[in-house]
């Protein structure tokens, strides 16, 4: 089980649209079922939407659809550690997103195409393999094998029919039906873009192509939630890819940053946050009653990195499930859940899990970081407290028309 998130509670203890309710300050308990963590404080919100790749998809893709370097993921042993089987999520358990979810204490996020699912406290339209740049600019560039055809355009496009579904319609449309939508919801935009950059490694595009379409992608995807009313957005940045058990695998041992990492890939990502951080401080200019929140996954990595052992980690680098043994159990063809692939015993002493995607144990070390650490800028504590000053603002509204 998870330990609590004891700062985070606090604020949202604060938050409700009365006066008359009286509850108790302990923490937020961990889920004890796959879909539904029991809430013991009023909510701070009523929903999430989720979006990014597959770092956050809780199931928009299978081993049939999904990348096809891991075409196991419906199969153990991914979901070994928390669910007890797979539920399509690349690790061994949960995610950031499944975390925060826990700290809302709002159920985990089910998949958009999952159509049987209870969406009405929210929606995941993350996707595996899922770019910034649209799918098209692949296909253009011959760079089509092993892509996902879902891009973060087609999340937004998946996002709006879902609000044309609840009678808000159109992408500049303000009505009580948008207002109810998306006033009381958060937004998390995890991690997007990194698989960008991998589609096109070896090619004759550049890099500095990528993160200028990329980042163009991002911000204009934004810039449309944020027209539509969008209060409250947490952005994710890359984490540092250079530190993955694929890119120790592929690239020299010359290229070496001092966290041990591949360095150009490190500093790519870097680059790309240092400009997507500029493009988010542009937008809260244009949006000044939206919280932009910057979810710094680059420096939240580099410093559990560092700190391993208060983790309890002891591998940074080889992964838990895959194949080929030390020093990095990762062959491209003998991905996680093939016949020749095996899983560590405890794969919360690793960083890694099968060579691309991060172990439960660091997913939740990087969430906290997020919600209760110095990672997310402004705080996500003060994105809590504007949600407590604007709920308290329509308790006002409500009572003073009663």
């Amino acid at each position: 089980m998870a330990p609590p998130f004891t700062s985070l509670s606090s604020q949202i203890a604060l938050i409700t649209l009365t006066t008359s309710i009286f509850f108790l300050s302990s923490s937020l308990p961990p889920a004890s079922s796959a879909t539904t963590p029991t809430p013991s404080h009023p909510r701070p919100f009523k929903k999430i939407y989720a979006f990014g790749d597959s770092y956050t998809d809780t199931g928009n893709t299978v081993s049939t659809t999904g990348p096809s370097g891991f075409n196991y993921v419906s199969s153990p042993p991914y979901g070994s550690t928390f669910f007890h089987h797979s539920t399509n999520r690349y690790s061994d358990g949960r995610l950031v997103i499944d975390f925060v979810a826990e700290a809302l204490s709002l159920p985990y996020l089910p998949p958009y195409l999952g159509k049987k699912a209870d969406k009405s406290t929210g929606i995941n339209f993350a996707v595996a393999g899922s770019t910034a740049i649209r799918h098209r600019f692949f296909v253009k560039n011959n760079l089509t094998l092993n892509i996902t055809p879902q891009s973060l355009v087609t999340q937004l496009q998946w996002f709006n029919k879902t609000l044309e579904a609840q009678g808000c319609k159109g992408p500049t449309t303000r009505s009580s039906q948008c207002d109810e939508a998306m006033n009381d919801a958060l937004f998390w935009v995890g991690e997007i873009g990194a698989n960008d950059y991998a589609y096109t490694l070896g090619s004759s595009v550049s890099s500095s192509t990528i993160q200028q379409l990329a980042i163009k992608s991002v911000t204009g995807f934004l810039q449309a939630l944020l027209t539509r009313g969008a209060k409250y957005i947490v952005v994710q940045g890359l984490p540092p890819t250079g530190c993955l058990t694929l890119a120790m695998f592929l690239f020299s041992e010359d290229d070496r940053d001092d966290m041990g990492c591949i360095a150009s890939v490190n500093k790519q990502s870097l680059d790309h946050n240092n400009v997507l951080q500029s493009k988010l401080h542009d937008l809260r200019t244009q949006f000044p009653h939206s919280v932009i929140v910057y979810a710094d996954y680059w420096s939240s990595y580099q410093t559990i990195m560092k700190s391993m052992g208060k983790h309890g980690f002891r591998e940074p680098f080889e992964a838990c499930c895959g194949t080929g043994g030390r020093p990095y159990n990762f062959l491209p063809l003998s991905a996680c859940g093939s016949p020749s692939s095996s899983s560590c015993s405890d794969p919360s002493q690793y960083m890694n899990w099968d060579g691309v995607h991060l172990t439960e144990a660091m997913y939740k070390a990087v969430s906290e970081s997020f919600l209760n650490g110095s990672f997310s800028h402004p705080p996500f504590e003060y994105l809590l407290g504007r949600k407590k000053q604007a709920a308290g603002k329509y308790s006002s509204v409500v009572t003073d028309s009663t």
